[in-house]
């Protein structure tokens, strides 16, 4: 990462990846398998945190995902990524997943997801990241949203560990 830059705008590093949906990603009803969607989401939300970043960057966490309607073999999907928010090495990443009906011309939504992704070197150690510039309405609401979201991820994290320590060793078994 360039430590000149201390902030980049949204359009600097939003991303999208298309697929087309085939027989060997489905299930036995001929929708596609959740996974392999929550991949796809990833791998766009990856693409748009190590553009912001200027880095490599590895997935926290997937959170918030919603799997609004199926999706069909041979059914296109458009997936879009957008970082949100920018934290010291950490980004909020949001993904917003549509079907298009290229007969019709028309998008329909199936899926979103909020992800957190930490920028690394090579060696794994954490990189402070750019600060996010929100430019429109849109992005300014998913900018004070994200803040929302972080602190309610933290406070759920903080839960868990107390309860992971309370049960003791043999919680598994």
């Amino acid at each position: 990462m360039n430590d000149q830059v201390a902030e980049r705008k949204v359009s600097e590093s939003q991303s999208e990846r298309s697929e087309i949906v085939l027989p060997a990603d489905s299930n036995a009803i001929g929708s596609l398998f959740g996974g392999r969607l929550m991949q796809y989401i990833d791998l766009v939300g990856a693409m748009a945190a190590s553009r912001h970043a200027r880095a490599f960057t590895v997935t926290a966490s997937m959170d918030h995902l919603d799997f609004v309607a199926p999706v069909k073999v041979g059914e296109l999907l458009i997936l879009k990524a957008s970082v949100n928010r920018a934290f010291r090495t950490s980004m909020e990443v949001g993904v917003r997943v549509m079907v298009e009906d290229v007969r019709e011309q028309r998008l329909r939504h199936v899926s979103s997801a909020y992800l957190t992704f930490v920028a690394v070197d090579r060696e794994g150690n954490r990189l402070v990241v750019p600060q996010v510039v929100p430019e429109t309405e849109h992005q300014k609401r998913r900018f004070e949203d994200a803040g929302r979201r972080r602190e309610m991820r933290a406070g759920e994290t903080h839960r868990k560990k107390e309860m992971r320590a309370s049960l003791g060793s043999g919680w598994h078994v």
